[in-house]
């Protein structure tokens, strides 16, 4: 009895460990938004081609697990994907998620009401490859919208 329980207290604990482990395979949504805020710094201090080069490199510093940061101009125009580079240079103003809405024109809605935020809308998530929800955070700044967001897999 004393084995079994002992194996047992065992076995769980090995399951428990590897919990830390997968969730660490996710993004959280502070590390979504001290990416992009890091991006932004990026920007100010190396300029645009700079910043867009070491954005749209997959292995760089603005892409980590299924976090990637994104930029567009106030039009929705895409000018740097970390995790697609066939998104750079679309026009994604009626772009539509899985459940037909229309993120971009909300994106561009957020910034220029408020700025900054955050958005919720369906994408393609690069570890599952499924729509999946996710939460972007979004910033402006000068002509530019800056975000990074994490997936919310069901």
């Amino acid at each position: 009895m004393k084995r079994r329980l002992m194996l047992l207290t065992l076995g769980t604990s090995l399951l428990l460990a590897g919990l830390p482990a997968r969730a660490a395979e996710r993004g959280t949504p502070e590390e979504a938004m001290a990416m992009a805020k890091k991006a932004i710094a990026f920007i100010k201090a190396n300029g645009k081609d700079k910043a867009f080069a070491e954005i749209n490199d997959a292995h760089g510093q603005f892409t980590d697990r299924d976090l990637y940061v994104v930029v567009y101009d106030l039009n929705g125009k895409n000018l740097a994907h970390g995790q697609n580079p066939r998104m750079i240079g679309k026009d994604l103003i009626d772009i539509r998620d899985g459940d037909g809405k229309y993120y971009m024109r909300e994106r561009i809605e957020i910034i220029k009401t408020k700025g900054k935020g955050w958005q919720d809308y369906k994408f393609l998530d690069p570890l599952t490859k499924k729509i999946e929800p996710k939460s972007m955070y979004i910033e402006k700044v000068d002509d530019l919208i800056v975000g990074c967001g994490v997936y919310k897999p069901q």
